[in-house]
């Protein structure tokens, strides 16, 4: 079955005549006749009738036109679907961004991607990278922008945009102010407040075991503003990333002997063809100028 054959099948039902139905398919009649002939054989039932000059739907005919109706009409709304999508025009890009990279890190992105093109429809999605990790297995992420201490699966593709280091956050007046940079070994015997979405979490226990340095853990919370308010109200100190997010007057300094760094990357999945619109996204990610983006 082929769609001109459907479409010959039903301008001869609005007209109620070969000739009319003919010139309004621009084709010649003989054609149309061979076409819906061709259709009667395929469906395996006469589908009109002609009666000198009169021309009526068999019964046969009456049931299939509405089913012939929808596939036409579907066909005609995937084409112009698709047509869209392809010209990127309402095309769906769904964006995974670990939790604990800051807005501004990502901003200046987004906003040269929208003006670069405004019909694709994107929608961010912000987790943990293993709740990512797992969308992006299922197909519900395109892709993702995160990082991992150790690295990823092999079954990832993962490509490096930046790297940024871990600096100490705390109050006003408090004595790190002082410093321009603050010794692994200078954290010692501080209240510490855990930052539990940080993918370094377990990652923390391990390096401040190994530097010896002895934390008092007095709260913990999924919330990066909750635990960076508790730093305010000076209930302690916390480790965050130097570009996160961090709430008004909340001081910093770098983290230093020994630094700790992480990698942030762009990660899809090897072999998955990307779709226009995510094509797009890919090659904007690895345009931007990322070490020179707004922090």
């Amino acid at each position: 079955m082929e769609m001109h054959q459907i479409r010959y099948f039903l301008a001869v039902c609005d007209t109620l005549n070969f000739t009319r139905a003919s010139e309004i398919c621009n084709v010649t009649q003989p054609a149309l006749t061979r076409a819906i002939q061709k259709l009667e054989e395929e469906l395996g039932g006469l589908l009109l009738r002609r009666e000198r000059n009169r021309t009526h739907l068999t019964e046969f005919g009456l049931v299939m036109k509405p089913h012939l109706e929808n596939v036409l009409r579907n066909t005609q709304a995937a084409t112009t679907t698709a047509k869209s999508l392809l010209k990127l025009e309402d095309a769906p890009l769904n964006l995974g961004v670990m939790c604990t990279i800051g807005p501004l890190r990502c901003v200046g992105l987004l906003a040269q991607f929208r003006k670069d093109n405004p019909g694709i429809e994107a929608s961010l999605h912000e987790g943990v990278p293993v709740e990512l990790s797992q969308l992006l297995i299922q197909g519900k992420l395109d892709l993702a922008i995160m990082a991992q201490p150790k690295g990823f699966e092999e079954s990832f593709t993962v490509e490096p945009l930046y790297r940024e280091r871990f600096v100490v956050a705390f109050p006003p007046g408090h004595r790190f102010q002082r410093m321009n940079a603050v010794k692994t070994a200078d954290c010692g015997g501080e209240s510490y407040l855990m930052r539990m979405n940080c993918e370094y979490a377990n990652h923390w226990d391990e390096f401040l075991t190994a530097n010896r340095v002895d934390l008092q853990e007095v709260y913990r919370s999924e919330r990066e503003d909750w635990i960076q308010t508790m730093v305010m109200a000076g209930m302690g100190i916390c480790f965050v990333p130097e570009f996160s997010t961090v709430v008004a007057g909340l001081h910093t300094r770098p983290l230093i002997e020994p630094e700790v760094w992480r990698e942030v990357s762009l990660v899809t999945m090897p072999g998955r063809r990307f779709s226009p619109a995510v094509a797009a996204f890919v090659k904007a990610v690895r345009q931007y100028r990322w070490q020179s983006s707004a922090v």
